[in-house]
């Protein structure tokens, strides 16, 4: 029997089961809403609402507790400076779970896990700030809305032009060469 024993095993090995915890912890407190099957989510809100806890309390030992459970300064950063003082009034009750329907494949019962009073902005900037810094480096074509911006950047129809002008040139230089290869060949 299994007395006062909390907690479920999750079909993983302890250190599994530890890694997972610390995984989506990271990813709740980056995003501040994340979506995983209801007992992952049950299990995790203990485990976050004892990081921010830990983080209302501004020492370097509560940082370096913080520090072992995320392992990234950025996050424990974003603990002590941005959720600790969000939550400094409140006694606890960070985290909400909302239930969210079935997943497709198995049928699993999935939750939203999302902490209280959180910033609606915050979710996905991530990945918006890493999309926009891949258009940049490749110079691939953006979406219309954010192509007001870019079209200052364009060339106008001038350089075109001398653009098609220098391709052509060069074309005609080829042909040229093509040419009088064609004519030796003859002889």
């Amino acid at each position: 029997m299994r007395h006062n024993i909390s907690g479920r095993k999750l079909n993983r090995k302890t250190s599994h089961r530890l890694s997972l915890l610390k995984n989506l912890s990271k990813s709740l407190i980056i995003h501040e809403q994340i979506e995983t099957t209801l007992p992952k989510a049950k299990d995790l809100r203990p485990f976050v609402e004892k990081i921010l806890t830990i983080g209302k309390t501004d020492t370097l030992a509560a940082k370096r507790k913080v520090y072992s459970y995320l392992g990234d300064q950025k996050i424990v950063e974003k603990v002590f400076n941005v959720l600790g003082k969000r939550y400094q009034k409140r006694n606890g009750g960070y985290v909400r779970i909302l239930k969210s329907g079935f997943r497709y494949g198995d049928s699993a019962p999935k939750a939203v896990i999302e902490l209280v009073e959180r910033d609606v902005n915050v979710k996905g900037i991530e990945d918006k700030l890493r999309e926009k810094n891949k258009n940049k480096e490749s110079g691939a074509p953006m979406p219309q809305d954010k192509a007001s911006s870019v079209e200052s950047q364009k060339p106008n129809n001038q350089t075109i032009e001398k653009v098609k002008d220098q391709d052509n040139a060069k074309n005609k230089e080829k042909d040229k060469v093509t040419d009088k290869k064609s004519i030796k060949k003859d002889k």
